[in-house]
């Protein structure tokens, strides 16, 4: 897979900006087959920054009402990344 596919979008909500930066962890949604030597290699290219480490979570679908039936949303995947002190990603600064 190569390091451009592995980050699909940012995760920015209130929970990420307010409590994650204070112990400067970030949140990602990446690719579902991506490990996580991929996804530390793909943020220290994508932003420059030194990853400490990285934590993966596999957030399941959601069930939703469509008509009569209940259909079940795709699940994705989520990886929490923690940098060194001092790093930050611009990114999600003023957020």
């Amino acid at each position: 897979m190569h390091l451009y596919e592995v980050l699909r979008r940012p995760l920015i909500s209130e929970k990420n900006t307010s409590i994650l930066q204070e112990q400067n962890k970030y949140a990602f949604e990446v690719a579902d087959k991506a490990n996580k030597p991929q996804i530390k290699q793909a943020v220290e290219k994508a932003f420059r920054v030194k990853v400490k480490s990285v934590n993966v979570l596999t957030v399941p679908g959601k069930e939703q009402r469509v008509g009569r039936r209940i259909v079940l949303g795709p699940s994705w995947k989520k990886a929490i990344v923690t940098l060194r002190a001092g790093d930050k990603i611009e990114f999600f600064e003023g957020v």
